[in-house]
């Protein structure tokens, strides 16, 4: 199937379930994305910053960009003009350096705290209990610019669904509980970003409210 088709495809089955598409587009062509965007996708996520600069220049304007992959603090400030989502916040520091860009462009910047699920050492993220400390610190309190949406996890690159399908229930518990703690009576706390191109079936049944996928979009690398 074409890139068109596929997003055609995709977005019939999720959006009748209400399940955000976002769709991850590193490493791939302005023309690839284009064949994306003109069957309607809009939302899409980019890993390194560079890149994601270099596609933002070059491609229409209403598309709305996510930073999906792993961030430093020293490169917030070049997206920090025009992202729409970070989805990998993982440290109090980050988050302060978001904080103080967004001020800097008079924005106020959607973050979620990406948390650690997976059985591997290769992932970044917060813990449960540091992202619990996180929200907690004086810190955060002092934190105009920012809005935590919500969370984002990556499960454990396995073939045991059991396994994922453990990590996802961690996640959306984690979310539960954040909510009823934290963002009670915040509406715009709503988002549980889990799911990529071999496990979002598993994520979308564990309560993951969008979705990030490349390769069913795009093909395999």
């Amino acid at each position: 199937m074409s890139i068109g088709a596929n997003i055609s495809a995709l977005r019939e089955e999720l959006e009748s379930i209400n399940v955000k598409l976002i769709a991850v587009s590193k490493t791939k062509t302005p023309e690839e994305i284009m064949e994306a965007y003109e069957a309607g996708q809009r939302e899409f996520g980019e890993n390194q910053v560079q890149e994601l600069l270099e596609k933002q220049v070059s491609l229409p304007k209403d598309i709305i960009w996510h930073l999906v992959g792993h961030l430093q603090t020293n490169k917030v400030k070049a997206i920090a003009p025009f992202i729409s989502l970070i989805h990998s916040v993982d440290s109090l520091k980050l988050l302060q350096e978001i904080d103080k860009q967004a001020l800097k462009n008079k924005r106020i910047i959607d973050c979620l705290l990406q948390i650690y699920i997976a059985d591997e050492d290769t992932k970044f993220g917060l813990d449960f209990d540091e992202a619990i400390e996180l929200l907690r610190s004086e810190e955060f309190s002092r934190l105009k610019n920012i809005r935590i949406t919500g969370i984002m996890g990556i499960a454990s690159n396995t073939d045991n669904p059991k396994r994922i399908t453990e990590e996802f229930y961690e996640l959306k518990t984690l979310f539960k509980g954040l909510k009823e703690s934290f963002f009670r009576k915040n509406d715009s706390f709503n988002e549980i970003s889990m799911g990529m191109s071999s496990d979002y079936k598993i994520a979308i049944e564990q309560g993951s409210t969008m979705v990030r996928l490349g390769s069913n979009i795009f093909g395999h690398r």
